[in-house]
């Protein structure tokens, strides 16, 4: 037979024998769970107070309850509190020490609810915070984007598929490529925030209570749309987390493809940007070397954030209703979820305004590979070719060029002639790199014009988020 104060009182009083060491260890939360602590100590008062509300507290055992607990937070905040293994979880934990400072009104608290909606009100509460600050830095990236963007509105690079030159773009329209992906993310972002904002707390353990509680207000005191509709569905609910982690997985996604590009261009072969030392590192035996670190760390983290994903998924694909244990394994997929895209946004929204464009490298690399060969087609195609044959004409110019080492722009009058009668001096006009680009001048388009437009309508949405 154990002693009461072998077991978690919380639940104790059916047990006939000490939990397992082991056990105990295996089996406990704390160690990762105490950041929920502030929504944990928030959600109590809130609960609290409508206990009060309804008769079940009086106004000095809120009074006491509401001091306890801010004592608590602070005793947490200061790194004084001592945290107890033996007490499994930080609901546990925060509860003992109220108990233990203000008596049997600590033991008052717990009327009216459980564990189960108590814990999955706190990961809401958290990860609302959470989404608020990665919205904030997402923001943050995306002004930094337009910014650079509308600097190298005119600046000109090759534009590739299947990484091959394919036409020449300018690199502002090649930066709003990413803010558009960006602004998915947000937009996903706030999908994400809003179905997580009901408030599962009133549930209790599965059934709700029989206690006459007010749901409508501790959804109101917590800053919640409104009270979740069914007690077994609120308890055993982890949607809102799988989305978040979906969320961040495109996030990294997007993140990643910008960050291969950034490693390609800073190489000596493309030679288009130059990053800051501090977003670098050297080797320890190669000394001319300059690591473009940064990016290649947020494209290796994609591969934890999506296996974050899986394991989620995972996790719940066979639960049976309502709450189960298995629903602890949520917290640290979770957790460093948002630990991770919080720093890779931070890294990416430092680092993009510092990029400095090598602008002649990369209009020397538009000019080769015959960028302009589509503009000379479309260019037949006006002086009445159809498109198929003026396809042909220019597959036959590009050969030409290749075997004579020359550009298109680079060719005579009579060498592009040879190819078509109809080929007279004005198209040197499109065959530029700035003709090209400045044709290009509808929405969408690569035109300077058009991307000074993009910036500026995006830089617009951007001030209306609150």
């Amino acid at each position: 037979m154990s002693n009461s104060k072998d077991t978690n009182l919380s639940w104790g009083g059916r047990f006939n024998e000490a939990t397992d060491a082991f056990v105990a260890r295996f089996t406990a939360s704390v160690d990762f769970d105490q950041r929920l602590a502030p929504q944990d100590i928030q959600g109590s008062i809130a609960h609290a107070t409508m206990l009060t509300k309804v008769g079940v507290l009086d106004e000095n055992e809120l009074e006491s309850i509401k001091n306890g607990l801010t004592t608590i937070l602070t005793d947490i905040e200061n790194g004084t509190f001592e945290w107890s293994l033996a007490l499994e979880d930080v609901h546990m934990n925060v509860e003992a020490a109220l108990t233990s400072q203000i008596g049997i009104t600590g033991k008052k608290l717990h009327t009216g609810r459980s564990r189960n909606d108590q814990v999955a009100t706190d990961i809401r509460l958290w990860l609302r915070h959470e989404i608020d600050a990665i919205g904030a830095e997402l923001t943050r990236l995306q002004q930094g984007i337009l910014g650079l963007a509308k600097a190298q509105a005119e600046t000109i690079m090759p534009g590739f598929t299947h990484l091959q030159t394919a036409q020449p773009v300018t690199f502002g329209h090649h930066l709003m490529a990413w803010f558009e992906m960006l602004e998915r993310d947000y937009g996903r972002l706030l999908d994400c925030r809003k179905r997580l904002n009901q408030s599962p707390l009133g549930a209790a353990a599965l059934a709700g209570t029989t206690y006459p509680i007010d749901r409508y207000m501790t959804a109101d005191l917590l800053g919640f749309d409104g009270p979740t509709r069914n007690s077994l569905d609120s308890v055993s609910d982890r949607d809102f987390a799988i989305e978040f982690c979906a969320f961040a997985s495109i996030l990294l996604t997007h993140l990643s493809r910008a960050s291969e590009e950034l490693i390609l261009w800073t190489s000596a072969q493309f030679d288009f940007i130059e990053l800051p030392d501090r977003f670098c590192t050297g080797s320890s035996i190669m000394p001319q070397k300059k690591n473009p670190d940064v990016p290649e760390l947020v494209r290796g983290k994609t591969g934890r954030v999506n296996g974050h994903l899986v394991a989620l998924l995972t996790l719940m694909k066979s639960q049976p209703l309502a709450y189960n244990k298995d629903n602890q394994e949520d917290k640290e997929p979770l957790f460093d979820t948002v630990d991770t895209v919080k720093d890779c946004l931070r890294a990416f929204a430092d680092m993009i305004p510092a990029i400095q464009p090598k602008k002649e490298s990369m209009r020397e690399a538009a000019r080769r590979g015959f960028s302009t060969a589509t503009d000379l087609a479309d260019y037949l195609v006006r002086k009445g070719i159809p498109f198929r044959d003026s396809h042909e004409i220019v597959g036959k110019s590009v050969a030409f060029g290749i075997a004579e080492n020359k550009d298109l722009s680079d060719m005579s009058l009579e060498e592009l002639r040879q190819f078509s009668t109809v080929i007279e001096t004005d198209v040197f006009d499109v065959l530029t790199l700035e003709g090209s680009v400045a044709a290009r001048n509808h929405i969408g388009g690569t035109a300077p014009e058009q991307v000074r437009i993009a910036v500026q309508s995006a830089a617009e949405r951007l001030s209306n988020r609150t």
